[in-house]
């Protein structure tokens, strides 16, 4: 018996010690924001305060300082989201992940990311090289004399910060991390090949009924594409895809799963499956815009209830835990670079990219600006056609040329080094060196496919109008500082105290030849010289709107006016988001900060209202048929979470793309090609035409009423047999995923920030799904990645919120505070002279190591 109570005591003090242990190391893992911090590297002392909004606020003394201390700051706050980040751009994650992750090494060494950062970089002004190396200068200052324990992601995964080289974050990374929210933002090259996929089984006309021109507009090119590609033979033999038994499969639907903690073996295990996920759709959706949009719009004083301008923008990207943005403020006063180059005095508030010493979006103590994608076409790809003689050679318009040669060691985790051998052509990088679909549809022993992406230019300075902006105090020095953005071009909305209001579509497009018949829309000869393009569109005529209307909106609809000279793209977003902006300014006369927040809530779908009928006529025979059209009576397009009619129409869209479109191009080409396309233009055309070469052998409402029973089949499966129980919003969580344990159920729980959610792709309140997704196809992963709203009246008025919370650490209470109110479409305050601070920080130049303890 006394045995027994010994151990039991000795458990017992086993699991305090751990527990306390454990109580320590969390704690230790929080950001230092109060105190003092003596920090190698500084000049004077900075300010780092946080009002109660939770934004940081700098303020130094030089512009050096306030770089250096924006570094030092997302270091604190987002260590392991800068390192994913940089691991990411480098192609160093299977370094870490092993195999899984190994493709998407493969095509950033393809597009040799850094490679062409190095040269951007050093193409700079000296003192926006200077700006760099201080922000890089504050990340290693943290690590050098880190006052916090490292966040879990390092210890699960036994990585340290930077590699074994120590290199956390060098100034050429901020290059990079532009260039890869260009990657993000700026592609099409994932749509001109889906054309040359679906090509090789329809003909050009059906071709541009599946993947219809802009409403109202003519294909781009003029071109027989699919004639084209049969007579130059670029197919593989075989691969058509499979048409057999499509057109009735249901697609799978799966609940949510209870899993118990995992050993290391299954962590390692579902960390490298979830991962394998993820970088096959980092791969599969790289160079598209497809599912990708933003809001913004901005009113003139003759339009609001104070007389000054109203600003509003919400970016529309990939959601994830923690968020893209860290808001914060910058203050200096002027100074100057080692050369005596003036720099300008900042005062800024806004939205940072952990990765960019400067707010991207938000606001001066004179001008607010918002940006959305315009969205150009920017990429090109070019079949190049292999020297049968000598395929070291390829055909260019002086006869035969050998690709260049560059040779990539990817080091993998548990396996010998990977040896990639990537080409280059005159165009650019050979993607199909790095891209797996493209053995899947080309025949590569003849041709192979480069890519020309304008942002991989040498002279590309878009960090460098980064900084100009933080300086600009009026509308005019705002776009004068924006004419060296390069890329992705973004239509930019701004307004200044003075009350001026501007649209412009800052960055560089593409001139091409007058000849060109393809226009870029699909992948063309690289050996025709008419395909190569001719100069870029002068920054002084990309599309611009002063605002004499009183209003200017842009949600990635066409913003070219009738009769504009250049060709920029006929792959605008349908212009359902824009059209419900325009009703909503345009039903108040006069504006107000409130009016401006009910239009960021509005989840009106007008896609949903279009094609609506249809589904209330569908006569299906299913069990539950009329329960669910009874659920759809009195449904007008609105995408409530709370209510079940969005998920019937949702679920409805769905098979029915599968069902009339899987039979003409083949099920891998399908899935290949869906999930965030979602073919709603074409389902549109095909209802109301009727089209029965599309429905065949049904009729187009026989092909409805089917999807709609197959629709039916799928959500009882998981929701039970009662539709009025059913909610659009279980559904459809709008999940921030964590990377790497948001693919890990055990950890997930913990890691990623999911809360219900409303809208999908075409409301203003946008909730982007992906309907190829096998698990979770409804889940919001593309929403509001911020919401912001600016009174020029009163900037200290200015509102913002976004979807997780400032701090990356998953154990601060800081991780997911905001997510709440942001589903709820609230707001807090984002002024630049709070009426008082929560955490009041003071960090001072040291070149010795701080105790920790005596910071706290």
């Amino acid at each position: 018996m006394a045995w027994m109570k010994r151990t039991a005591l000795g458990l017992v003090v086993v699991a305090l010690l751990a527990g306390t242990g454990a109580a320590v190391y969390v704690q230790r893992s929080f950001a230092t924001l109060d105190g003092t911090l003596g920090v190698a590297g500084l000049a004077q002392a900075v300010q780092v305060r946080r009002d109660a909004s939770d934004v940081t606020h700098i303020e130094a003394q030089t512009p050096q300082d306030a770089w250096f201390a924006i570094g030092y700051v997302h270091a604190q706050e987002r260590t392991w989201q800068l390192e994913f980040n940089r691991r990411v751009m480098h192609g160093q994650l299977s370094e870490v992940f092993g195999s899984a992750t190994l493709e998407t090494d493969k095509l950033m060494r393809g597009l040799d990311i850094m490679g062409v950062a190095r040269r951007q970089y050093a193409g700079l002004p000296l003192y926006a090289k200077e700006a760099l190396q201080a922000y890089s200068k504050g990340i290693h200052a943290f690590h050098k004399d880190r006052p916090q324990a490292l966040p879990p992601e390092f210890h699960v995964l036994g990585v340290q910060p930077g590699g074994a080289q120590g290199a956390v974050w060098e100034p050429e990374d901020s290059v990079g991390w532009a260039l890869m929210m260009a990657l993000d933002l700026g592609g099409n090259w994932g749509t001109e090949f889906a054309r040359l996929s679906v090509a090789r089984t329809l003909d050009t006309d059906r071709l541009w009924q599946l993947m219809p021109p802009y409403p109202g507009e003519k294909p781009a090119a003029s071109a027989d594409l699919a004639a084209m590609y049969r007579q130059l033979g670029v197919y593989r033999a075989g691969g058509a895809g499979s048409t057999a038994a499509a057109q009735g499969r249901a697609h799978t639907a799966t609940a949510p799963e209870v899993n118990p903690p995992p050993s290391d073996g299954v962590l390692s295990r579902q960390i490298s499956a979830g991962m394998l996920a993820w970088a096959e759709e980092l791969t599969r959706n790289a160079g598209t815009n497809e599912g990708k949009g933003s809001n913004n719009w901005v009113l003139s004083g003759t339009r609001t209830v104070s007389g000054k301008p109203l600003l509003a923008n919400d970016p529309h990207l990939g959601l994830s835990a923690p968020a893209i943005w860290y808001f914060a403020g910058m203050q200096a006063p002027a100074g100057q670079a080692s050369d005596g180059t003036p720099m300008g005095a900042m005062n800024a508030v806004g939205a940072t990219l952990p990765g960019m010493p400067f707010v991207v979006l938000g606001r001066t103590d004179k001008v607010a600006w918002g940006f959305t994608n315009t969205g150009p076409d920017v990429q090109d790809l070019y079949l190049e056609q292999i020297n049968p003689a000598d395929a070291t050679q390829y055909r260019t318009p002086d006869g035969w040329a050998p690709f260049k040669v560059r040779n990539e060691t990817i080091r993998v985790k548990g396996e010998a080094d990977v040896q990639l051998q990537v080409r280059s052509t005159r165009h650019g990088p050979v993607l199909s060196d790095v891209q797996k679909s493209h053995a899947d549809v080309l025949d590569l022993g003849k041709y192979v496919i480069a890519l020309r992406w304008s942002a991989l230019d040498d002279d590309n300075q878009t960090v460098l109008a980064g900084f100009k902006t933080n300086q600009a105090q009026s509308v005019d020095e705002l776009f004068a500082g924006l004419a060296h953005y390069h890329s992705p071009m973004q239509s930019v909305v701004a307004a200044d105290v003075q009350g001026n209001i501007r649209f412009k579509a800052a960055g560089r497009v593409p001139l091409r030849d007058a000849a060109n018949d393809i226009r870029g829309v699909a992948p063309s000869p690289g050996w025709d010289a008419r395909y190569d393009w001719k100069g870029w569109i002068p920054y002084e005529q990309t599309p611009q709107d002063d605002g004499t209307r009183g209003w200017i909106a842009t949600a990635n609809q066409r913003v070219t006016a009738p009769g504009y000279p250049h060709f920029l793209t006929q792959d605008w977003a349908l212009p359902y988001r824009y059209e419900r902006i325009a009703q909503l300014i345009e039903a108040t006369p006069q504006h107000d900060a409130a009016s401006m927040q009910a239009i960021h809530r509005d989840v009106t779908s007008l896609a949903t209202r279009r094609l609506l009928p249809h589904l209330q006529q569908a006569q299906s025979k299913h069990a539950l048929a009329a329960a669910a059209q009874q659920q759809l009576q009195g449904f007008d397009g609105v995408m409530d979470a709370g209510k079940a009619a969005p998920l019937i129409f949702v679920a409805w869209t769905d098979e029915l793309a599968r069902g009339v479109i899987i039979p003409r191009i083949g099920e891998e080409r399908f899935t290949a090609t869906y999930g965030k396309r979602d073919y709603r233009a074409a389902l549109e055309g095909i209802l109301e035409r009727n089209d029965s070469w599309w429905c065949q052998p049904a009729s187009c409402a026989e092909q409805s009423a089917a999807a709609l029973g197959r629709a039916l089949d799928r959500l009882q499966a998981v929701y039970g047999t009662n539709p009025a129980t059913w909610r659009w919003g279980t559904a459809h969580p709008a999940l921030s995923a964590h990377r790497p344990f948001g693919n890990v159920p055990a950890l997930a729980r913990f890691f990623d920030v999911s809360v219900p959610s409303h809208g999908d792709a075409y409301t203003v309140n946008v909730g982007q799904y992906n309907a190829g997704e096998a698990s979770g196809p409804y889940v919001n992963r593309h929403a509001a990645s911020l919401r912001a709203v600016y009174d020029l009246a009163d900037l200290e008025q200015s509102r913002f919120i976004y979807q997780t919370g400032q701090s990356g650490l998953v154990f601060s209470p800081r991780y997911r505070d905001m997510s709440s109110t942001w589903a709820e479409t609230g707001y807090r305050a984002l002024q630049s002279r709070p009426a008082r601070w929560t955490h009041e920080l003071t960090l001072t130049p040291s070149s010795a190591p701080t105790s920790a303890a005596a910071a706290r």
